[in-house]
Protein backbone atom coordinates (compact mmCIF):
# COMPACT_ATOMS: atom_id res chain seq x y z
CA UNK A 1 0.00 0.00 0.00
CA UNK A 2 1.71 3.29 -1.20
CA UNK A 3 1.46 6.36 0.97
CA UNK A 4 -1.49 7.76 -1.45
CA UNK A 5 -3.86 4.65 -0.19
CA UNK A 6 -3.39 6.40 3.32
CA UNK A 7 -5.05 9.53 1.81
CA UNK A 8 -7.87 7.50 0.67
CA UNK A 9 -7.82 5.49 3.87
CA UNK A 10 -8.24 8.36 5.80
CA UNK A 11 -10.64 10.08 3.31
CA UNK A 12 -13.26 6.97 4.22
CA UNK A 13 -12.78 7.73 7.57
CA UNK A 14 -14.04 11.37 7.22
CA UNK A 15 -16.51 10.25 4.82
CA UNK A 16 -17.71 7.33 7.52
CA UNK A 17 -17.77 10.22 10.57
CA UNK A 18 -19.66 12.41 8.39
CA UNK A 19 -22.31 9.85 7.64
CA UNK A 20 -21.98 8.92 11.69
CA UNK A 21 -22.57 12.67 12.78
CA UNK A 22 -25.30 12.91 10.13
CA UNK A 23 -27.45 10.18 12.21
CA UNK A 24 -27.11 11.93 15.48
CA UNK A 25 -27.93 15.23 14.02
CA UNK A 26 -30.97 13.45 12.71
CA UNK A 27 -31.39 12.02 16.18
CA UNK A 28 -30.45 15.37 18.13
CA UNK A 29 -33.48 17.13 15.89
CA UNK A 30 -36.08 14.43 17.04
CA UNK A 31 -35.76 13.72 20.28
CA UNK A 32 -39.50 14.90 21.00
CA UNK A 33 -40.86 13.21 17.79
CA UNK A 34 -43.79 10.54 18.81
CA UNK A 35 -42.56 7.04 18.75
CA UNK A 36 -39.19 8.33 16.77
CA UNK A 37 -36.79 5.50 16.62
CA UNK A 38 -33.09 6.87 16.30
CA UNK A 39 -30.37 5.26 13.88
CA UNK A 40 -27.21 4.26 15.33
CA UNK A 41 -24.43 4.59 12.95
CA UNK A 42 -22.24 0.78 12.00
CA UNK A 43 -18.50 1.06 11.22
CA UNK A 44 -17.25 -1.81 9.00
CA UNK A 45 -13.47 -2.28 8.15
CA UNK A 46 -12.69 -2.39 4.33
CA UNK A 47 -9.56 -5.19 3.93
CA UNK A 48 -8.50 -5.69 0.49
CA UNK A 49 -7.06 -9.11 -0.66
CA UNK A 50 -3.89 -10.22 0.70
CA UNK A 51 -1.49 -12.26 2.44
CA UNK A 52 -1.73 -12.80 6.19
CA UNK A 53 1.77 -10.80 6.53
CA UNK A 54 0.60 -8.44 4.14
CA UNK A 55 -2.69 -7.28 5.66
CA UNK A 56 -3.39 -3.53 6.40
CA UNK A 57 -5.79 -2.22 8.67
CA UNK A 58 -7.37 -0.76 5.53
CA UNK A 59 -10.56 1.73 5.24
CA UNK A 60 -14.00 2.43 6.96
CA UNK A 61 -17.56 1.94 5.59
CA UNK A 62 -20.88 3.15 7.73
CA UNK A 63 -23.87 2.49 7.67
CA UNK A 64 -26.99 2.63 9.09
CA UNK A 65 -27.96 0.73 12.07
CA UNK A 66 -32.11 1.28 12.88
CA UNK A 67 -33.23 0.56 16.95
CA UNK A 68 -36.86 0.12 16.06
CA UNK A 69 -36.84 -2.76 18.31
CA UNK A 70 -35.96 -0.19 21.25
CA UNK A 71 -38.89 0.81 22.70
CA UNK A 72 -39.48 4.60 23.82
CA UNK A 73 -40.95 5.91 27.28
CA UNK A 74 -44.51 5.62 27.41
CA UNK A 75 -46.19 9.52 28.27
CA UNK A 76 -49.32 10.02 29.75
CA UNK A 77 -52.09 12.39 27.42
CA UNK A 78 -55.27 14.10 28.10
CA UNK A 79 -56.50 13.10 24.60
CA UNK A 80 -58.44 10.00 25.05
CA UNK A 81 -57.87 8.96 21.63
CA UNK A 82 -54.17 9.04 21.71
CA UNK A 83 -52.31 5.29 21.97
CA UNK A 84 -49.12 3.74 23.15
CA UNK A 85 -47.69 0.67 21.84
CA UNK A 86 -46.29 -1.20 25.10
CA UNK A 87 -44.16 -4.53 23.37
CA UNK A 88 -43.37 -5.39 20.25
CA UNK A 89 -46.25 -4.08 17.67
CA UNK A 90 -46.66 -1.30 14.92
CA UNK A 91 -50.22 0.03 14.17
CA UNK A 92 -51.41 -0.39 10.59
CA UNK A 93 -52.12 2.69 8.79
CA UNK A 94 -52.41 3.92 5.12
CA UNK A 95 -51.89 7.32 3.47
CA UNK A 96 -54.12 8.91 0.93
CA UNK A 97 -52.59 9.23 -2.61
CA UNK A 98 -55.20 12.29 -3.14
CA UNK A 99 -58.80 13.16 -2.28
CA UNK A 100 -61.83 13.24 -4.03
CA UNK A 101 -64.55 16.13 -3.05
CA UNK A 102 -62.85 15.95 0.35
CA UNK A 103 -62.86 12.35 0.48
CA UNK A 104 -59.45 10.43 0.85
CA UNK A 105 -58.14 8.36 -1.78
CA UNK A 106 -55.99 5.68 -0.87
CA UNK A 107 -53.97 3.43 -2.73
CA UNK A 108 -54.29 0.21 -0.71
CA UNK A 109 -51.02 -0.48 0.31
CA UNK A 110 -50.44 -0.95 3.83
CA UNK A 111 -48.00 1.05 6.14
CA UNK A 112 -47.11 0.46 9.63
CA UNK A 113 -45.77 3.08 12.28
CA UNK A 114 -45.65 3.45 16.17
CA UNK A 115 -47.01 7.35 16.25
CA UNK A 116 -50.13 6.98 18.15
CA UNK A 117 -51.48 10.22 18.29
CA UNK A 118 -54.89 9.60 16.23
CA UNK A 119 -57.56 11.74 16.47
CA UNK A 120 -60.90 12.15 14.18
CA UNK A 121 -60.78 14.31 11.73
CA UNK A 122 -63.93 16.21 10.07
CA UNK A 123 -65.05 12.81 8.16
CA UNK A 124 -64.53 10.53 10.92
CA UNK A 125 -61.81 8.82 10.37
CA UNK A 126 -58.46 8.55 13.04
CA UNK A 127 -55.69 9.86 11.68
CA UNK A 128 -52.08 10.66 13.14
CA UNK A 129 -50.09 13.84 13.09
CA UNK A 130 -48.18 12.92 10.45
CA UNK A 131 -51.51 11.96 8.52
CA UNK A 132 -51.47 8.54 8.35
CA UNK A 133 -55.03 7.02 8.58
CA UNK A 134 -55.48 4.18 11.18
CA UNK A 135 -56.59 0.70 10.30
CA UNK A 136 -58.96 -1.80 12.02
CA UNK A 137 -61.96 -4.29 11.97
CA UNK A 138 -65.46 -2.89 12.68
CA UNK A 139 -67.51 -4.04 15.39
CA UNK A 140 -71.22 -5.27 15.68
CA UNK A 141 -73.06 -2.29 18.01
CA UNK A 142 -75.50 -4.58 19.25
CA UNK A 143 -73.51 -8.32 19.83
CA UNK A 144 -69.27 -6.76 19.61
CA UNK A 145 -68.78 -9.34 17.41
CA UNK A 146 -66.22 -8.66 14.48
CA UNK A 147 -67.75 -7.29 10.95
CA UNK A 148 -65.18 -8.96 9.17
CA UNK A 149 -61.79 -10.02 9.19
CA UNK A 150 -59.38 -7.78 6.90
CA UNK A 151 -58.22 -4.37 8.38
CA UNK A 152 -59.72 -1.15 6.34
CA UNK A 153 -59.47 2.27 7.01
CA UNK A 154 -61.52 3.17 10.32
CA UNK A 155 -64.26 5.88 10.06
CA UNK A 156 -67.00 6.95 12.51
CA UNK A 157 -70.17 8.72 12.41
CA UNK A 158 -72.30 10.11 14.47
CA UNK A 159 -75.38 8.39 13.28
CA UNK A 160 -77.73 7.00 15.40
CA UNK A 161 -77.55 3.71 17.21
CA UNK A 162 -80.99 2.28 17.18
CA UNK A 163 -82.94 1.65 20.96
CA UNK A 164 -82.08 -1.20 22.57
CA UNK A 165 -85.35 -3.16 24.60
CA UNK A 166 -84.37 -4.17 28.28
CA UNK A 167 -84.19 -7.62 28.34
CA UNK A 168 -82.18 -8.05 31.80
CA UNK A 169 -82.03 -5.85 35.04
CA UNK A 170 -79.70 -6.56 37.68
CA UNK A 171 -80.69 -6.58 41.34
CA UNK A 172 -78.89 -7.30 44.15
CA UNK A 173 -80.46 -5.87 47.64
CA UNK A 174 -80.48 -7.26 51.23
CA UNK A 175 -84.14 -7.40 52.38
CA UNK A 176 -84.51 -6.10 56.52
CA UNK A 177 -85.34 -9.26 58.57
CA UNK A 178 -87.81 -7.01 60.27
CA UNK A 179 -89.53 -4.73 57.78
CA UNK A 180 -91.08 -1.69 58.71
CA UNK A 181 -94.71 -2.21 57.67
CA UNK A 182 -97.79 -0.91 58.87
CA UNK A 183 -100.76 -3.32 60.28
CA UNK A 184 -103.97 -1.88 58.03
CA UNK A 185 -106.50 -3.31 60.60
CA UNK A 186 -104.60 -2.16 63.42
CA UNK A 187 -102.74 0.86 62.31
CA UNK A 188 -99.42 -0.44 64.26
CA UNK A 189 -96.43 0.12 62.60
CA UNK A 190 -93.86 -3.10 62.55
CA UNK A 191 -96.84 -5.73 61.60
CA UNK A 192 -93.88 -7.49 59.65
CA UNK A 193 -96.49 -9.63 57.32
CA UNK A 194 -98.97 -9.22 54.37
CA UNK A 195 -102.37 -10.09 55.32
CA UNK A 196 -104.22 -11.29 52.36
CA UNK A 197 -107.26 -11.42 54.12
CA UNK A 198 -108.25 -7.88 54.02
CA UNK A 199 -107.36 -7.56 50.07
CA UNK A 200 -110.57 -7.42 47.86
CA UNK A 201 -108.17 -9.64 45.28
CA UNK A 202 -105.27 -11.94 46.61
CA UNK A 203 -101.77 -10.38 46.16
CA UNK A 204 -100.39 -13.96 46.48
CA UNK A 205 -100.00 -16.53 43.66
CA UNK A 206 -101.64 -19.79 45.45
CA UNK A 207 -103.07 -22.70 43.87
CA UNK A 208 -105.96 -22.89 42.87
CA UNK A 209 -106.83 -19.82 42.42
CA UNK A 210 -109.76 -17.97 44.77
CA UNK A 211 -112.63 -17.66 43.20
CA UNK A 212 -113.33 -13.91 41.93
CA UNK A 213 -116.68 -12.98 40.91
CA UNK A 214 -118.06 -10.02 38.91
CA UNK A 215 -121.59 -10.00 38.24
CA UNK A 216 -124.30 -7.34 36.65
CA UNK A 217 -127.89 -7.47 38.25
CA UNK A 218 -130.38 -9.15 35.53
CA UNK A 219 -133.22 -6.36 34.87
CA UNK A 220 -134.23 -4.10 38.04
CA UNK A 221 -134.03 -4.75 41.23
CA UNK A 222 -137.63 -5.16 43.00
CA UNK A 223 -139.04 -4.47 46.15
CA UNK A 224 -139.53 -8.16 46.36
CA UNK A 225 -136.27 -8.91 45.84
CA UNK A 226 -134.89 -6.30 48.29
CA UNK A 227 -137.10 -7.86 51.19
CA UNK A 228 -136.01 -10.89 50.39
CA UNK A 229 -132.27 -9.49 51.67
CA UNK A 230 -133.69 -9.09 55.35
CA UNK A 231 -133.04 -10.83 57.95
CA UNK A 232 -129.94 -13.27 58.64
CA UNK A 233 -128.47 -15.03 55.96
CA UNK A 234 -125.47 -17.90 56.14
CA UNK A 235 -124.70 -18.29 52.68
CA UNK A 236 -121.66 -16.26 51.75
CA UNK A 237 -120.93 -15.04 48.33
CA UNK A 238 -117.36 -16.49 48.28
CA UNK A 239 -115.29 -14.28 46.14
CA UNK A 240 -111.71 -12.45 46.63
CA UNK A 241 -112.65 -9.49 44.59
CA UNK A 242 -115.67 -7.61 45.56
CA UNK A 243 -118.68 -8.32 43.71
CA UNK A 244 -120.41 -5.34 41.40
CA UNK A 245 -124.07 -4.93 41.00
CA UNK A 246 -124.28 -2.16 37.60
CA UNK A 247 -127.48 -0.57 37.84
CA UNK A 248 -129.21 1.26 35.19
CA UNK A 249 -130.05 4.89 34.84
CA UNK A 250 -133.02 6.07 36.94
CA UNK A 251 -132.45 3.33 39.93
CA UNK A 252 -131.37 5.79 42.90
CA UNK A 253 -134.31 4.67 44.84
CA UNK A 254 -133.51 1.25 44.15
CA UNK A 255 -129.66 1.88 45.50
CA UNK A 256 -131.15 3.61 48.63
CA UNK A 257 -133.65 0.58 49.30
CA UNK A 258 -130.81 -1.98 48.64
CA UNK A 259 -128.44 0.00 51.28
CA UNK A 260 -130.72 -0.04 53.70
CA UNK A 261 -131.86 -3.96 53.30
CA UNK A 262 -127.87 -4.85 53.65
CA UNK A 263 -127.37 -2.84 56.62
CA UNK A 264 -130.00 -5.13 57.92
CA UNK A 265 -128.06 -8.22 57.29
CA UNK A 266 -125.17 -9.43 59.64
CA UNK A 267 -121.59 -8.86 58.43
CA UNK A 268 -122.72 -5.80 56.35
CA UNK A 269 -123.02 -2.09 57.05
CA UNK A 270 -124.69 -1.63 53.92
CA UNK A 271 -123.23 0.48 50.97
CA UNK A 272 -121.12 3.26 52.26
CA UNK A 273 -117.84 3.88 53.82
CA UNK A 274 -114.65 2.31 53.34
CA UNK A 275 -113.96 -1.46 52.12
CA UNK A 276 -113.06 -3.20 55.26
CA UNK A 277 -113.90 -6.67 56.15
CA UNK A 278 -117.33 -7.47 55.00
CA UNK A 279 -118.85 -4.02 54.15
CA UNK A 280 -120.26 -2.92 51.01
CA UNK A 281 -119.66 0.22 48.96
CA UNK A 282 -121.77 2.48 46.74
CA UNK A 283 -120.19 4.13 44.02
CA UNK A 284 -121.89 6.42 41.84
CA UNK A 285 -120.40 7.64 38.44
CA UNK A 286 -122.96 9.35 36.06
CA UNK A 287 -125.66 7.62 35.38
CA UNK A 288 -124.12 4.01 36.48
CA UNK A 289 -124.20 3.48 39.97
CA UNK A 290 -122.26 -0.04 41.54
CA UNK A 291 -122.38 -1.87 44.28
CA UNK A 292 -119.48 -4.07 45.47
CA UNK A 293 -120.54 -6.31 48.00
CA UNK A 294 -117.23 -7.86 49.76
CA UNK A 295 -117.16 -11.79 50.87
CA UNK A 296 -118.77 -12.71 54.15
CA UNK A 297 -121.33 -10.52 53.22
CA UNK A 298 -124.08 -13.42 53.48
CA UNK A 299 -125.80 -13.12 50.08
CA UNK A 300 -125.72 -15.66 46.79
CA UNK A 301 -125.98 -14.43 43.94
CA UNK A 302 -129.27 -16.23 42.69
CA UNK A 303 -130.73 -13.91 45.66
CA UNK A 304 -129.27 -11.17 43.53
CA UNK A 305 -130.08 -12.07 39.74
CA UNK A 306 -126.36 -12.15 39.16
CA UNK A 307 -124.47 -14.31 36.39
CA UNK A 308 -121.11 -15.39 36.99
CA UNK A 309 -118.78 -14.37 34.35
CA UNK A 310 -114.91 -15.15 33.89
CA UNK A 311 -112.71 -15.06 37.17
CA UNK A 312 -109.81 -12.99 36.82
CA UNK A 313 -106.44 -14.39 37.78
CA UNK A 314 -104.69 -13.96 41.33
CA UNK A 315 -101.10 -12.51 42.37
CA UNK A 316 -102.45 -9.24 41.28
CA UNK A 317 -103.02 -6.12 43.28
CA UNK A 318 -105.96 -3.84 41.83
CA UNK A 319 -106.44 -0.39 42.20
CA UNK A 320 -108.92 -0.65 45.52
CA UNK A 321 -106.33 -2.32 47.66
CA UNK A 322 -103.24 -0.08 46.63
CA UNK A 323 -103.16 1.82 50.09
CA UNK A 324 -103.45 -1.71 52.19
CA UNK A 325 -100.83 -3.11 49.71
CA UNK A 326 -98.23 0.07 50.22
CA UNK A 327 -99.12 -0.05 53.86
CA UNK A 328 -97.79 -3.58 54.33
CA UNK A 329 -94.67 -4.01 51.81
CA UNK A 330 -91.76 -1.81 51.39
CA UNK A 331 -90.54 -0.25 48.23
CA UNK A 332 -87.56 -2.53 46.40
CA UNK A 333 -86.21 0.11 44.47
CA UNK A 334 -87.13 1.81 41.11
CA UNK A 335 -84.82 1.72 37.65
CA UNK A 336 -86.04 3.64 34.04
CA UNK A 337 -86.24 0.93 31.78
CA UNK A 338 -86.94 0.96 27.65
CA UNK A 339 -89.52 -0.75 25.43
CA UNK A 340 -88.78 -1.35 21.82
CA UNK A 341 -88.64 2.03 20.49
CA UNK A 342 -86.51 3.38 23.25
CA UNK A 343 -89.26 5.01 25.44
CA UNK A 344 -88.59 4.49 28.72
CA UNK A 345 -90.57 2.39 31.61
CA UNK A 346 -90.61 3.09 35.02
CA UNK A 347 -90.52 0.24 36.94
CA UNK A 348 -91.18 0.32 40.44
CA UNK A 349 -90.27 -3.03 42.84
CA UNK A 350 -91.94 -3.52 46.28
CA UNK A 351 -91.02 -6.31 48.75
CA UNK A 352 -94.17 -8.33 50.88
CA UNK A 353 -93.25 -10.60 53.48
CA UNK A 354 -95.91 -13.19 53.68
CA UNK A 355 -94.59 -15.44 56.02
CA UNK A 356 -91.97 -15.87 59.24
CA UNK A 357 -91.06 -18.56 61.40
CA UNK A 358 -89.34 -15.13 63.83
CA UNK A 359 -86.57 -17.41 65.18
CA UNK A 360 -84.70 -20.16 63.89
CA UNK A 361 -86.70 -20.73 60.93
CA UNK A 362 -87.37 -19.83 56.82
CA UNK A 363 -89.20 -16.02 56.03
CA UNK A 364 -90.34 -16.20 52.83
CA UNK A 365 -91.09 -12.72 50.67
CA UNK A 366 -92.92 -12.12 47.17
CA UNK A 367 -91.41 -9.67 45.02
CA UNK A 368 -94.39 -7.09 43.35
CA UNK A 369 -93.52 -4.85 40.54
CA UNK A 370 -95.60 -1.73 39.23
CA UNK A 371 -98.00 -2.18 36.27
CA UNK A 372 -100.30 0.70 36.18
CA UNK A 373 -99.27 3.90 37.98
CA UNK A 374 -102.73 5.13 37.44
CA UNK A 375 -105.15 2.11 37.97
CA UNK A 376 -108.95 2.23 38.69
CA UNK A 377 -110.53 0.32 41.38
CA UNK A 378 -110.91 -2.47 39.85
CA UNK A 379 -107.76 -2.21 37.34
CA UNK A 380 -104.48 -4.13 38.41
CA UNK A 381 -101.89 -1.82 39.29
CA UNK A 382 -99.42 -4.02 41.16
CA UNK A 383 -98.46 -7.89 39.72
CA UNK A 384 -96.85 -11.03 41.62
CA UNK A 385 -93.57 -11.75 40.20
CA UNK A 386 -95.26 -15.05 40.45
CA UNK A 387 -92.56 -16.97 42.91
CA UNK A 388 -91.32 -17.29 47.00
CA UNK A 389 -88.47 -16.25 48.22
CA UNK A 390 -87.34 -18.04 51.49
CA UNK A 391 -84.17 -16.81 53.71
CA UNK A 392 -82.69 -19.46 56.36
CA UNK A 393 -81.89 -18.23 59.49
CA UNK A 394 -78.70 -17.20 58.37
CA UNK A 395 -80.00 -14.61 55.80
CA UNK A 396 -79.32 -16.64 52.57
CA UNK A 397 -82.00 -17.64 50.12
CA UNK A 398 -82.82 -20.83 50.08
CA UNK A 399 -82.93 -22.65 47.35
CA UNK A 400 -79.76 -20.56 45.97
CA UNK A 401 -81.04 -18.72 43.02
CA UNK A 402 -78.97 -16.33 40.44
CA UNK A 403 -81.71 -15.20 38.10
CA UNK A 404 -85.53 -15.47 37.04
CA UNK A 405 -88.05 -14.43 34.75
CA UNK A 406 -91.02 -11.88 34.61
CA UNK A 407 -93.00 -12.51 31.77
CA UNK A 408 -95.08 -10.61 29.72
CA UNK A 409 -94.23 -7.59 31.55
CA UNK A 410 -96.48 -4.51 30.42
CA UNK A 411 -96.00 -1.34 32.29
CA UNK A 412 -98.63 2.12 31.75
CA UNK A 413 -99.42 0.34 28.53
CA UNK A 414 -95.63 0.16 27.14
CA UNK A 415 -94.60 -3.78 26.70
CA UNK A 416 -91.43 -4.61 27.64
CA UNK A 417 -91.86 -8.56 27.29
CA UNK A 418 -89.51 -10.83 28.92
CA UNK A 419 -87.16 -9.76 31.18
CA UNK A 420 -84.44 -11.80 33.33
CA UNK A 421 -83.33 -10.48 36.75
CA UNK A 422 -79.96 -11.39 37.43
CA UNK A 423 -79.19 -11.78 40.86
CA UNK A 424 -75.71 -13.53 40.90
CA UNK A 425 -74.45 -15.75 43.61
CA UNK A 426 -75.48 -14.32 47.07
CA UNK A 427 -77.37 -11.28 44.92
CA UNK A 428 -80.04 -11.39 47.49
CA UNK A 429 -79.78 -11.44 51.08
CA UNK A 430 -82.12 -10.95 54.56
CA UNK A 431 -80.04 -9.54 57.31
CA UNK A 432 -80.54 -6.84 60.05
CA UNK A 433 -81.95 -3.79 59.24
CA UNK A 434 -82.08 -1.29 61.95
CA UNK A 435 -84.21 1.16 59.14
CA UNK A 436 -86.50 -1.70 58.39
CA UNK A 437 -85.95 -1.08 54.74
CA UNK A 438 -84.64 -2.48 51.40
CA UNK A 439 -81.20 -1.46 50.77
CA UNK A 440 -80.65 -2.13 47.00
CA UNK A 441 -77.05 -2.46 46.51
CA UNK A 442 -77.38 -3.29 42.32
CA UNK A 443 -79.77 -2.20 40.06
CA UNK A 444 -78.61 -2.01 35.99
CA UNK A 445 -80.37 -2.73 32.90
CA UNK A 446 -79.26 -3.51 29.38
CA UNK A 447 -81.74 -1.05 27.48
CA UNK A 448 -81.46 2.49 26.45
CA UNK A 449 -83.20 5.12 23.77
CA UNK A 450 -81.70 5.44 20.31
CA UNK A 451 -78.24 7.79 20.69
CA UNK A 452 -75.91 9.20 18.92
CA UNK A 453 -72.28 9.32 18.94
CA UNK A 454 -70.78 12.03 21.74
CA UNK A 455 -67.14 10.86 21.89
CA UNK A 456 -64.68 8.09 21.50
CA UNK A 457 -61.44 7.08 23.53
CA UNK A 458 -59.14 3.89 23.28
CA UNK A 459 -59.79 0.60 25.82
CA UNK A 460 -57.37 -1.45 27.72
CA UNK A 461 -58.74 -4.26 25.05
CA UNK A 462 -57.48 -2.20 21.75
CA UNK A 463 -60.89 -1.16 21.16
CA UNK A 464 -61.86 2.03 20.06
CA UNK A 465 -65.27 2.88 22.31
CA UNK A 466 -67.99 5.21 21.67
CA UNK A 467 -69.77 7.33 23.65
CA UNK A 468 -73.04 8.10 23.06
CA UNK A 469 -76.05 10.72 24.22
CA UNK A 470 -78.21 7.62 25.81
CA UNK A 471 -75.27 6.74 28.06
CA UNK A 472 -74.43 3.94 26.45
CA UNK A 473 -70.73 2.93 25.70
CA UNK A 474 -70.21 0.64 22.65
CA UNK A 475 -67.25 -0.74 21.32
CA UNK A 476 -67.10 0.31 17.69
CA UNK A 477 -63.76 -1.38 16.27
CA UNK A 478 -60.79 -3.54 17.12
CA UNK A 479 -57.45 -1.80 16.29
CA UNK A 480 -55.55 -3.88 14.00
CA UNK A 481 -51.53 -4.43 15.01
CA UNK A 482 -48.91 -6.24 12.76
CA UNK A 483 -45.27 -7.32 13.82
CA UNK A 484 -42.28 -8.02 11.28
CA UNK A 485 -39.28 -10.94 11.94
CA UNK A 486 -37.01 -8.40 10.69
CA UNK A 487 -38.54 -5.19 11.83
CA UNK A 488 -35.04 -3.67 12.21
CA UNK A 489 -34.73 -4.08 8.41
CA UNK A 490 -38.02 -1.85 7.72
CA UNK A 491 -38.01 0.82 4.92
CA UNK A 492 -38.34 4.29 6.95
CA UNK A 493 -40.69 6.47 5.51
CA UNK A 494 -41.38 10.32 6.66
CA UNK A 495 -43.85 10.62 9.64
CA UNK A 496 -42.37 7.94 11.63
CA UNK A 497 -43.98 5.64 8.61
CA UNK A 498 -42.20 2.06 7.79
CA UNK A 499 -42.68 -0.13 4.62
CA UNK A 500 -42.01 -3.97 4.70
CA UNK A 501 -39.27 -5.33 2.83
CA UNK A 502 -37.93 -8.03 1.75
CA UNK A 503 -35.30 -8.33 4.50
CA UNK A 504 -38.19 -7.24 7.44
CA UNK A 505 -40.35 -10.17 6.03
CA UNK A 506 -44.44 -10.25 5.77
CA UNK A 507 -46.58 -8.67 8.39
CA UNK A 508 -47.56 -11.04 11.09
CA UNK A 509 -50.66 -10.96 13.09
CA UNK A 510 -49.06 -11.97 16.13
CA UNK A 511 -47.96 -8.90 17.61
CA UNK A 512 -47.88 -9.25 21.20
CA UNK A 513 -47.83 -5.19 22.18
CA UNK A 514 -50.57 -3.85 24.19
CA UNK A 515 -52.16 -1.19 23.25
CA UNK A 516 -52.38 1.77 26.70
CA UNK A 517 -54.92 4.24 26.19
CA UNK A 518 -54.34 8.34 26.58
CA UNK A 519 -51.07 7.96 26.13
CA UNK A 520 -48.11 8.33 23.55
CA UNK A 521 -44.80 7.17 23.27
CA UNK A 522 -41.58 9.03 23.22
CA UNK A 523 -38.71 9.01 20.90
CA UNK A 524 -36.12 6.48 21.91
CA UNK A 525 -33.37 9.29 21.15
CA UNK A 526 -31.45 10.16 24.71
CA UNK A 527 -29.73 13.72 23.87
CA UNK A 528 -27.29 13.08 26.37
CA UNK A 529 -26.33 10.34 24.94
CA UNK A 530 -25.53 11.45 21.45
CA UNK A 531 -23.78 13.99 22.82
CA UNK A 532 -21.16 11.77 23.98
CA UNK A 533 -21.26 10.44 20.66
CA UNK A 534 -21.19 13.45 19.16
CA UNK A 535 -18.22 14.21 21.20
CA UNK A 536 -16.39 10.68 20.29
CA UNK A 537 -17.37 11.54 16.18
CA UNK A 538 -15.50 14.94 16.29
CA UNK A 539 -12.26 13.74 17.46
CA UNK A 540 -12.48 11.17 15.24
CA UNK A 541 -12.86 13.67 12.52
CA UNK A 542 -10.23 15.61 13.66
CA UNK A 543 -7.83 12.35 13.15
CA UNK A 544 -8.47 11.53 9.39
CA UNK A 545 -7.95 15.34 9.02
CA UNK A 546 -4.68 15.02 10.82
CA UNK A 547 -3.55 12.01 8.87
CA UNK A 548 -4.40 13.77 5.46
CA UNK A 549 -1.91 16.50 6.59
CA UNK A 550 0.77 14.13 7.78
CA UNK A 551 0.35 12.54 4.17
CA UNK A 552 0.45 16.21 2.99
CA UNK A 553 3.88 16.33 4.77
CA UNK A 554 5.08 13.35 4.01
CA UNK A 555 4.51 14.21 0.11
CA UNK A 556 6.36 17.56 0.23
CA UNK A 557 9.06 16.12 2.12
CA UNK A 558 9.44 13.28 -0.56
CA UNK A 559 9.44 16.13 -3.31
CA UNK A 560 12.11 17.85 -1.31
CA UNK A 561 14.45 14.91 -2.06
CA UNK A 562 14.00 15.18 -5.43
CA UNK A 563 15.20 18.71 -5.52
Amino acid sequence: MGIFDSLNTAVSGLSAQSYAMQNISGNIANSQTTAFKRIDTRFEDMIGDNLPSKQLAGGVLASSAPTNNVQGDIQNSATSTFMALNGNGYFIVQKPTSFSGNQPVFSGVNLYTRRGDFQPDQNGYMVNGSGYYLMGIPLDPTTGNPAGSIPITLQFSNNLIPAQQTSQIEYNANLPSQPVTVDTKTGVVGSNLLDPSIFKSNPLVVTPAPATITGTLAGNLTDAKIAALSGTMDVTVGASLPVTITFGAGNVDTVAKLDAALKAVPGLGGTTGATVGGQAILQATGTTNAIQLSPGGGLTLAQLGLTTPALPTNGTVYGIDQTNFLNESISGGSITCYDGTGTPVDMQFRWAKRDSTQVGGTDTWNLFYQVNSTAGQLQPAWVNAGMDFSFSATGQLTPPLTNFTLSGVVVNGQTLGTVTMNLGANGLTQYSNTSGTVQVNLLNQNGSSAGQLQSIAVDDQSRIIGTYSNGRTVPLAQVSLATFNGQNSLKQLDGGAYEATSDSGPPLQNATAKIVGSSLEASNSDIADEFSKLIVTQQAYSANTKIITTVNQMVQDLLNVVR
